[in-house]
């Protein structure tokens, strides 16, 4: 029995570890979409795309210290990303702006079913904070953000994802 439970724990904690490691993946490349979004966007939301930026970053080094924690070594940013679309001018950077926060819902979505207690709680509020982030880009709400098969079809391409190097 004790191996059992053994054997569990190591599964949950290698689970926990990958989700986490797509959440860093995630975090970094929002980092890198939004200093696109901040080099197209309008003065007017400007103070907004700085504001995520830097709460992405934030995420992003706290999970390296996660990712640490569970014995991994942290999954390192790409030197660029591709985007899933052109960003010619302001509109684009605020289309950009939600799609990374889709995306970013998502993977805490899966960290939070991977994870337990305190970085399950991290993780939540994680969502919460890229579900809001999100409604502000784009206007509107989802009913359950982070959940992709639950999206409407035009946010269904939000997929956390995106490619092995995708944004």
């Amino acid at each position: 029995m004790a191996a059992r439970a053994d054997r569990s724990a190591v599964g949950e904690r290698a689970a926990a570890l990958r989700a986490a490691q797509a959440a860093l993946a995630a975090e970094h490349a929002a980092v890198y979409g939004y200093g696109v979004v901040g080099g197209r966007i309008g003065d007017d939301r400007l103070a907004e795309a700085r504001e995520g930026y830097a709460a992405h970053r934030a995420r992003r080094d706290g999970l390296a210290r996660t990712v640490r924690d569970l014995g991994g070594r942290p999954t390192s940013a790409a030197p660029a990303y591709a985007l899933p679309f052109a960003v010619p001018d302001a509109p684009a950077a605020v289309r950009l702006a939600a799609e990374l926060e889709n995306r970013v819902a998502a993977v805490y979505a899966d960290l939070v079913r991977a994870s337990t207690g305190s970085l399950r709680r991290q993780a939540a509020g994680a969502l919460r904070e890229a579900a809001v982030r999100a409604v502000r880009w784009r206007g509107g709400g989802v009913a359950f953000p982070g959940l992709t098969e639950h999206a409407t079809p035009a946010t269904q391409s939000a997929s956390p994802s995106g490619g092995s190097d995708g944004v």
